[in-house]
């Protein structure tokens, strides 16, 4: 067995590793071992400092790369957002212009002068003042509606305002080209891919501002302003191509319908080989649009309608629905007109034409008109078809100039990849050049059946196209037959 006296011995020395081992040095060995044993109390309380105080400076230190982190965000998003606000504003700037005059002439289907004045320079005040009057008149105090009742509340031919002795000079709507000059307000599409001179395209702009011009100067003059409601049932919109087309009948409609059904999507292969009618497939992508539709687009597109000559068109008509009786579907009618209008034939034995003459044609007319009937829409008078008085149209295209104005309206809505040199070469040939050719020749012959009179009563229903597109009517009197004929 171990003694009691080694046993306290031993664990005097474990607890206290400084004391003495002999009795003569206890006092020393107690002193240091005191000593001993506070510096052990420092070590320990070190240790344990040691031990608790990494943590709080770990989490010192991610709190700060938290904050950091969080700042170098703050900033480079600030950064990029005034970057983004800087780009955006200079944007606003280049186009307030353009701008402005969309919010003004969005408020009504017909053009102010002030929207045009906005887009070509000023204007008189005397001149505002009196359109302006008309405006009241015609929106009778009321504020923004819609596109078709602000034009059955139009100035009466008889009323309104009186037309100022000298002509309106209403600014054109201009478009920039790449070699115009006025900065931040160049939008030209012109694709490098295609050739295109620049010769042509100054040639097109100067004719579709003439064009406006003489267009509301007639409209003016006239005080026809608002007078025929917007006929919004002819209309094809695409807002996503930013185009809008009054589809005038025997007027390059066949060229514009396959384009639009090329807009619409159908494929070139398909437009082709298919026996659908154009007007069919147009219409199940481009549905017709309703009066109130047709007054928020029409502002923030680039609208346009394609004119002809009022008696080539109509003769066109005529030739392609009505001689012979051919078409189907007009054949009623012919045979309505030859009941109708057909005298007794002077050569005995002579057989009759098959369908109603030129000549009975015309009669027709002029009997339809007077009685206030609806005209068919291959002969309706543009005029009232397509309101070219009650709509801003941006381009007024025309036959005689048609691959050209058709060129310059598909370069400034951008679409120069999906229609130019989309159209079959044999088919183009034919729309363009013996539509308008053929007819343009047979004008003397078919106008040498009707006489001085009747020519006077055609006229009366189709002057008004004529002076608004600025063709010329007088030339007809030397084919017609002279009041002594015969």
């Amino acid at each position: 067995m171990v003694k009691k006296s080694t046993f306290l011995k031993s664990a005097t020395t474990v607890l206290c590793p400084g004391s003495g081992t002999g009795g003569s040095g206890s006092a020393e060995g107690n002193s240091a071992g005191g000593a001993t044993g506070a510096g052990g109390e420092k070590q320990r309380f070190r240790k344990m400092s040691a031990l608790l105080l990494p943590p709080v400076k770990l989490f010192s230190r991610r709190r700060c790369y938290l904050c950091v982190k969080v700042a170098v965000l703050v900033v480079v998003f600030g950064l990029y957002f005034m970057l983004l606000l800087r780009e955006s504003m200079s944007a606003l700037t280049g186009g307030s212009g353009s701008g402005s005059s969309a919010a003004v002439s969005s408020s009504s289907s017909m053009p102010s002068f002030a929207a045009l004045a906005s887009r070509g320079g000023p204007l008189k005040k005397a001149t505002v003042g009196k359109f302006d009057s008309m405006q009241s008149k015609r929106h009778g105090g009321r504020g923004k509606h819609g596109a078709g009742a602000g034009a059955s509340n139009g100035v009466s031919e008889g009323g309104g305002v009186r037309p100022p002795k000298q002509r309106h000079q209403f600014p054109p709507q201009l478009h920039q080209t790449s070699q115009g000059g006025n900065g931040g307000t160049n939008h030209s599409t012109l694709n490098p891919v295609y050739e295109y001179s620049d010769e042509m395209n100054a040639a097109a702009e100067t004719d579709f501002n003439e064009r406006r011009m003489v267009l509301w100067n007639v409209c003016a003059d006239h005080r026809i302003i608002g007078k025929y409601p917007p006929n919004a049932w002819e209309f094809f919109i695409s807002p996503g191509h930013g185009i809008a087309w009054c589809n005038i009948f025997k007027a390059a409609s066949s060229t514009w319908m396959y384009y639009f059904n090329i807009l619409g999507g159908y494929s070139v292969k398909y437009l082709q080989r298919t026996k659908a009618s154009p007007i069919d497939l147009a219409r199940k992508r481009f549905p017709r649009p309703t009066a109130n539709e047709l007054n928020d687009y029409i502002s923030n597109t680039i609208s346009f309608l394609i004119v002809r000559e009022p008696f080539e068109r109509l003769l066109s008509a005529y030739r392609n629905k009505l001689e012979g009786c051919r078409n189907k579907y007009y054949k009623l009618l012919g045979e309505q007109i030859v009941k109708k209008f057909r005298k007794a034939h002077p050569i005995k034995g002579a057989k009759p034409p098959h369908g109603p003459t030129f000549r009975e044609f015309l009669e027709f007319l002029v009997s339809h008109y007077r009685s206030g009937g609806r005209f068919d829409e291959h002969w309706s008078p543009v005029y009232s078809f397509c309101t070219p008085c009650s709509i801003n149209f941006t381009l007024i295209a025309k036959m005689e100039t048609f691959q050209r104005d058709s060129e310059y309206i598909i370069r400034q809505a951008g679409l120069e990849t999906l229609l130019l040199n989309k159209m079959p070469r044999y088919k183009a040939r034919w729309i363009t050049n013996r539509s308008t050719s053929d007819t343009r020749n047979l004008i003397p012959r078919y106008f040498a059946q009707i006489d001085e009179k009747l020519l006077t009563d055609v006229l009366e229903i189709y002057q008004l196209d004529f002076e608004l597109f600025g063709y010329n009517s007088t030339k007809y009197y030397s084919y017609v037959q002279s009041p002594d004929y015969g």
